[in-house]
């Protein structure tokens, strides 16, 4: 039911929006992995010259135990991603939250959430004549979840909440390469001295994209990512290349590999797929996931 109202709600959002804009921009996107299944659909329009705004929802479903803390039902959440494009600095912002997903155990309790994420982008060096860019970014976002919080070997129904800081950089050389680099650490300001696990409904990469599109709930330290990409401009294409090891207080290390390919199928259409590996330090726990995503424009 809730699905169906996120696919009404963005029908007539694009409907609204996409009759009075100059284009509207659509995607779908699909993740395969033996923990999970989820799919993303998303619009966005512009707003003049320097600015958009658009709609997305996700759908989640658990393919691990119940026992192991997956819920039992599909999560659903929703986007909406705003862009205002200044002359020295890019902005953007996307709240979200997260419906409501019921317990039929009675160690947990109903699990929610809600958030925003923010990212500030400004240029550093601009050489358009050797097609040399450089751009800096920070980031910082904001969640609360409601969930239950194990803490000292004991268990308890929470409003938890954090921050998510990124700092990073972007850098092309030539028009033909693109080197990224980024830091990001979390802070909990109800703390995490002697928390052992939160059965939390929200993904971490919600506050922070960080090189893997795997679905990570796990209460994170920090996490050290990079990509470097190699562009076509004349064939409108690239390959890519991702890493990151993230720390975590609620689970193992672990390992992000990333590969990707992003290409045009028609004028107005490209595609994006992934290929993307972790494993936990050590090598224990090993998952493959894969990504698939289209673009339209109209």
């Amino acid at each position: 039911m809730i699905m169906k109202k996120i696919i009404f709600s963005f029908i007539l959002f694009s409907a609204a929006l996409g009759a009075q804009a100059a284009s509207l921009n659509t995607t779908a996107s699909y993740v395969y992995s033996s923990d999970y299944n989820q799919a993303r659909i998303g619009a966005a329009i512009p707003l003049g010259l320097n600015a958009s705004i658009g709609l997305q929802g996700r759908y989640v479903e658990d393919k691990f135990s119940v026992e192991d803390g997956a819920f039992k039902d599909p999560i659903y959440s929703v986007y909406l991603p705003i862009r205002l494009d200044l002359d020295l600095v890019k902005l953007n912002i996307t709240p979200f939250y997260y419906f409501e997903n019921k317990s039929d155990d009675e160690r947990f309790q109903d699990a929610s959430a809600y958030g925003v994420n923010a990212r500030l982008m400004t240029n550093l060096v601009e050489d358009e004549v050797n097609q040399l860019f450089t751009t800096a970014y920070i980031g910082v976002s904001y969640a609360n979840q409601k969930g239950t919080l194990f803490e000292d070997g004991q268990a308890s129904d929470e409003d938890y909440s954090q921050m998510a800081y990124t700092l990073g950089f972007l850098q092309n050389f030539f028009g033909t390469f693109v080197f990224q680099g980024a830091a990001t650490a979390y802070q909990y300001p109800n703390g995490i001295d002697g928390v052992e696990y939160f059965r939390g409904i929200m993904d971490q990469n919600d506050l922070a994209f960080t090189q893997s599109y795997d679905i990570n709930r796990a209460l994170g330290k920090y996490v050290l990512s990079a990509r470097i990409s190699r562009l076509w401009p004349e064939k409108r294409s690239s390959l890519y290349v991702g890493y990151h090891f993230a720390e975590f207080y609620t689970a193992d290390s672990q390992h992000s590999f990333l590969l990707g390919n992003t290409f045009y199928v028609t004028a107005n259409a490209y595609v994006d797929a992934a290929y993307n590996h972790l494993q936990t330090t050590g090598g224990e726990n090993k998952r493959d996931i894969f990504f698939i995503n289209l673009n339209i424009a109209f």
